[in-house]
């Protein structure tokens, strides 16, 4: 298979679905060897913020719902951070019955027709665990299945970023090629350099409109009383203070800023109360100071881009890591096979619930087919039961399932 790039530029081609305000192209284009030919955001706020930091790019606005896969330019990587509600503790965790589950299905469809050579999907921690584990089996099942050799890893930005935020993240990759997954890795954790006073201003006298003040909120004694230190970031949860005393930011959330809670507040050089800028939010992901923030979408709107986005640091190591692996491999005749048959036995490498590879082995016509390929071959396999309660137990193992695909 070629490579999907343009031979003036050098650079490697992205489509991008649920692209918010271009978090995770910009760790990749910030390597200089990726561009973006098409991204997609259904969010009119979002949209003003992607355009105005690039301008150039074809942004589509509509539903992933009405884009057809010919409406699309061929692409090396394909990458999305399907909506998260559905899957997230904050959300109601109703997984694919949620209308926001089926967005990854939407997805599958425009991998399919394009067979990029990369997959790359973003999403909340608890993606792997929602439903005891079925749900993350279910995209494991279907990339799998469609001929993708994956790796996924649960990385924290405050341990891979160098950015003091606590985010945890699930990141999945898929290769079509067996070489470039083979000498894919997920970047090594590193001693975070980064403090609070890197991303936030404490020294600033910013707009008054960021400031709590006796008289101005009813709970205001009980962040005087709690918020004493500017090496702690707080929060005020409806009822009581919340003290992040590890020295980073907590995880920043969509609702960040709504309902008068969730807000994370700091203590200002002038011994003042308030809570973050939108800028400052950005910051907090890795966002360079660059980044435009535009002055005709509301703060609110602003604080949920920030916190719907990623940690862009963290990206861009797993793009570095990406593009090594791209260009340093032959590429001929080690695609996975997705040959007819509706049986597949499937490898697994699992450590514990937030890491592991998986691909498939062969496709078969009956059951009776791969059951006997696997006696055969000595192969461990287990049951879906085995497997839910291996993961839900943390356990380190390798071993094979024979799946049905539709």
């Amino acid at each position: 298979m070629t490579k999907s790039v343009s031979s003036a530029q050098e650079k490697y081609s992205i489509d991008a679905f649920f692209a918010g305000v271009g978090g995770i192209e910009l760790g990749f284009t910030q390597t200089g060897k990726f561009r973006v030919n098409y991204a997609n955001e259904f969010d009119k706020n979002a949209r003003i913020t992607y355009k105005l930091n690039n301008p150039e790019t074809n942004l589509d606005c509509r539903d992933i719902h009405e884009v057809s896969p010919y409406d699309l330019p061929k692409c090396t990587v394909m990458m999305g951070g399907f909506p998260c509600q559905a899957f997230s503790i904050a959300g109601y965790r109703k997984g694919f019955e949620d209308n926001r589950g089926d967005l990854f299905f939407e997805m599958l469809k425009m991998i399919k027709a394009k067979e990029p050579e990369v997959v790359f999907i973003e999403n909340v921690k608890n993606l792997v665990t929602h439903d005891h584990g079925n749900t993350f089996k279910v995209i494991r099942e279907a990339l799998a299945s469609n001929g993708y050799y994956l790796k996924w890893q649960v990385l924290n930005s405050k341990d891979f970023g160098n950015i003091p935020q606590n985010r945890e993240r699930i990141y999945l990759l898929g290769f079509k090629h067996k070489s470039v997954f083979d000498s894919f890795s997920f970047p090594e954790a590193i001693e975070r350099e980064k403090g609070l006073k890197d991303v936030i201003h404490f020294e600033d006298n910013v707009d008054d409109r960021y400031y709590y003040k006796k008289g101005k909120q009813p709970f205001y004694n009980q962040l005087e009383e709690e918020i004493t230190s500017q090496d702690t970031v707080y929060q005020w949860r409806r009822q009581y203070v919340r003290a992040n005393k590890s020295g980073v930011v907590p995880t920043l959330t969509a609702n960040m800023g709504t309902g008068g809670h969730n807000v994370p507040l700091i203590l200002t050089n002038d011994k003042r109360i308030r809570k973050l800028t939108p800028k400052e939010t950005f910051n907090v992901q890795g966002f360079p100071k660059d980044f435009k923030l535009p002055e005709n979408v509301s703060n609110g709107q602003l604080y949920k881009q920030a916190g719907n986005s990623v940690s862009v640091p963290v990206i861009n190591r797993i793009a570095e890591n990406v593009l090594s692996s791209l260009e340093n491999n032959d590429k001929v005749d080690d695609e996975n096979s997705t040959s007819d048959g509706n049986f597949v036995i499937v490898y697994l490498d699992v450590t514990g619930k937030f890491k592991g590879e998986s691909y498939v082995v062969d496709r078969f016509s009956t059951m009776e087919d791969a059951v006997k390929y696997a006696q055969d071959n000595k192969l461990k396999v287990v049951s879906d039961k085995e497997y839910l309660k291996l993961i839900e137990k943390k356990r380190n193992d390798s071993f094979y399932m024979i799946e049905e695909i539709s």
